[in-house]
């Protein structure tokens, strides 16, 4: 039996760390996202071709931001986009599961498991940006969003590599922002639909950019003491 403190395969990404610096995923251990991940395995199905997945799910989301940004008058592209959003984490979750349950890490794993993750990210929050239709200000908050995305898993991996825990502590780590933006893709669906003014996006955004600031000072707040404990 695997003793606790032994490095282990993450389930959040496809290389070996150790069992404190896995990311909170609830759905990790359901038995549905279990069967699928291993299902793929067994069909040859790498875990960095899961990642590269996650970043062609988040890229077509992102068209569909840009399609709305041109005025699509159609509700269902913002209900496409809130679905390439959660295929995005699905995919995301399912890489490391595969290299855990089908035993498929491979060296480049950490490679795989963050670079997607940034385009990701970035290709997301600065379309929310332009889809919001606010002028200037919904694109400065897209792309300020995106940047503090970015800002997140910087100091997390500054802390790793100090060899702390990896910080993964909120309010807006990747989860709760790309929770936040499919919640304000449904609205903005259904804005459309009732013909009513479109603010969805643009609250939203404000949103994701003041909590994922306060993510960043929590993050940078909590390594320092660290640095100084150390």
């Amino acid at each position: 039996m695997q003793n606790s403190t032994d490095p282990i395969p993450d389930a959040d990404s496809n290389y070996p760390v150790d069992l404190q610096n896995r990311r909170p995923i609830k759905t990790r251990s359901s038995r549905w996202a279990r069967a699928l991940a291993l299902t793929l395995a067994r069909r040859g199905v790498s875990p960095n071709q899961v990642s590269v997945l996650s970043v062609v799910f988040a890229l077509i989301g992102a068209s569909f931001l840009a399609w709305e940004a041109c005025g699509a008058v159609n509700a269902w592209i913002l209900l496409a986009t809130a679905a390439c959003i959660q295929l995005r984490l699905l995919a995301n979750m399912l890489d490391g599961l595969i290299a855990v349950e089908g035993g498929r890490q491979t060296k480049t794993g950490e490679l795989f498991n963050e670079f997607p993750d940034r385009i990701s990210d970035v290709a997301l929050l600065a379309g929310a940006g332009y889809a919001a239709h606010r002028g200037d200000l919904g694109v400065a908050l897209g792309w300020g969003a995106a940047v503090l995305a970015v800002t997140t898993a910087y100091i997390r991996a500054v802390g790793a590599r100090r060899r702390h825990p990896e910080d993964y502590c909120g309010p807006q780590a990747k989860q709760q922002r790309m929770l936040l933006l499919t919640v304000a893709c449904v609205l903005g669906a259904a804005e459309k639909l009732l013909d009513l003014p479109a603010y969805s996006l643009f609250v939203m955004l404000i949103l994701i950019n003041l909590g994922t600031l306060l993510t960043c000072v929590r993050r940078t707040v909590r390594l320092a003491k660290l640095l100084e404990a150390t």
